[in-house]
């Protein structure tokens, strides 16, 4: 049998992962295709539907030559050699498994497409973060709705990008996983995706595996870059309470070439569509397993990341004199990390839930985040009514306008503007005493407080 040559790829799904993915392939004609209309039409425009450094030129550069967006998903997976199913996963919200297991709907709805459609043989890969051995129902939806003569072979093939960071990700990978059954059409249809890769990854980055090695690996490498986050904001906690400064702690602990300082940045929590998600998803995994104490292990994880919130939004409280109810709190940062628009699981979301709560008055400020999105959280989509809160909360267009006459400063996102700031030019139009939160460790304490700021560091504790 011939080699398999990829000439077109159909990725369903323009998303944060799909489409900086699929716009960085070279020599394959690509087309993203998604039932959002307004989401293609964004994709098509001089605005594109999300922010990433990069990104934009990227795609532009592609667009009209071997890049295409569109709505017609039939005609894409009909032209299609090979499939990326690259759908959003989220947590189950009711049902067995909610709160835990992944929702796996629209993949399966995209995969009985897939086999509804086809006319011919295809790879279908996995792109989407799955639970582990999810191949094995895909497999099962696409053998019993397809068309006589097709055959489809499934890899996976998960993604590792960072957000932020992600076109220099997607240029220079650490690794390309691709998994796949040990059987000769499964190592030809991993043959045929290294080959696409190797139009620009070194060939000894793509690393092939076994399919359920694959689909565990991505599960594993999100839950171990969380625990590391919690684990130094939980020497936070400490440091605080001792007078360590955890920012020293964390060099030091980051010298030893063991473990390396990436990740060891303590702040205010971790968030994205990614991380939580994993890890819960790992807890129901192992659940399902009868694995408990495994479960309970990486459950931690995430609960110290919700303590971690919690504690920084008690301590805003506590210091503001035990109560903020009436006070004015400027927020800076929505997004979950700088050089994004995504706000998925942001700890500003939860911080500004909690001052709410309190019956503050809140003011937000995010370089990259639209109004629309701000409130789209703070009502979760709809289920909470707005009408109750919208006294409480302005959203602005600057810092300055975001501080003005704020009797505290919360730092939520480590955007670099934050750190140039004019603060003297802040203090002057705030009350007295005037305090900063630094949740994510940017800011110059020692400077701000001889302006006149009182300060409270994550991981700083006030002892000499």
């Amino acid at each position: 049998m011939a080699p398999i040559t990829v000439k077109k790829i159909c990725c369903i799904g323009a998303g944060y992962v799909g489409g900086p993915t699929c716009a960085v392939i070279p020599n394959v004609t690509v087309t993203i295709v998604d039932l959002n209309q307004q989401r293609i039409d964004a994709w098509n425009s001089d605005e594109l539907p999300i922010y990433e450094p990069g990104l934009d030129a990227v795609v532009k550069g592609a667009r009209g030559k071997n890049l295409f967006f569109s709505t017609d998903v039939d005609k894409a997976i009909e032209e299609a050699d090979l499939i990326f199913v690259s759908v959003n996963t989220p947590t189950k919200k009711s049902g067995i498994g909610a709160g835990f297991a992944a929702d796996l709907k629209f993949l399966q709805l995209a995969t009985r497409r897939i086999a509804e459609v086809a006319k011919s043989s295809k790879i279908v890969v996995e792109k989407s973060t799955v639970p582990c051995r999810t191949a094995d129902a895909m497999r099962t939806i696409l053998e019993a709705n397809s068309k006589p003569g097709c055959h489809f072979d499934i890899l996976s093939n998960p993604e590792f990008l960072a957000e932020g960071t992600a076109i220099d990700d997607l240029h220079a990978p650490d690794r390309v996983l691709i998994g796949s059954l040990q059987t000769k059409q499964g190592l030809d249809a991993c043959e045929a995706l290294a080959n696409v890769y190797a139009n620009w990854v070194p060939r000894e980055r793509i690393l092939t595996v076994g399919l359920w090695s694959s689909e565990l690996s991505k599960l594993a490498a999100n839950a171990m870059l969380a625990q590391r986050i919690s684990s130094v904001n939980a020497l936070s906690a400490i440091c605080e309470a001792t007078g360590a400064n955890i920012d020293e702690v964390a060099f030091a602990v980051g010298k030893d070439t063991r473990m390396g300082a990436k990740f060891l940045k303590a702040s205010v929590g971790f968030g994205g569509s990614c991380f939580q998600k994993d890890i819960l998803n790992l807890v129901y995994l192992s659940e399902s397993l009868h694995l408990p104490e495994v479960a309970k292990y990486w459950r931690a994880v995430v609960e110290m990341n919700e303590y971690q919130k919690s504690r920084f939004a008690n301590k805003v409280v506590d210091t503001l004199f035990n109560t903020i109810t009436g006070k004015k709190i400027a927020i800076l940062g929505w997004a979950f990390k700088k050089d994004t628009g995504d706000t998925r699981e942001s700890p500003a979301i939860t911080l500004a839930n909690h001052f709410l709560t309190e019956k503050a008055r809140i003011n937000i400020y995010d370089p990259q985040v639209s109004a629309d999105q701000i409130w789209l959280d703070l009502t979760d989509y709809g289920d909470v009514p707005a009408e109750p809160i919208k006294p409480h909360v302005t959203i602005s267009q600057s810092v300055e306008e975001a501080c003005h006459n704020a009797e505290a400063i919360v730092i939520c996102t480590e955007w670099d503007e934050f750190k140039t700031l004019d603060w003297q030019k802040i203090y002057d139009n705030c009350p007295r005493p005037a305090f900063v939160f630094d949740g994510r460790l940017i800011l110059d304490r020692k400077a701000l407080t001889e302006i006149g700021f009182k300060v409270t560091s994550i991981g700083t504790g006030d002892r000499l």
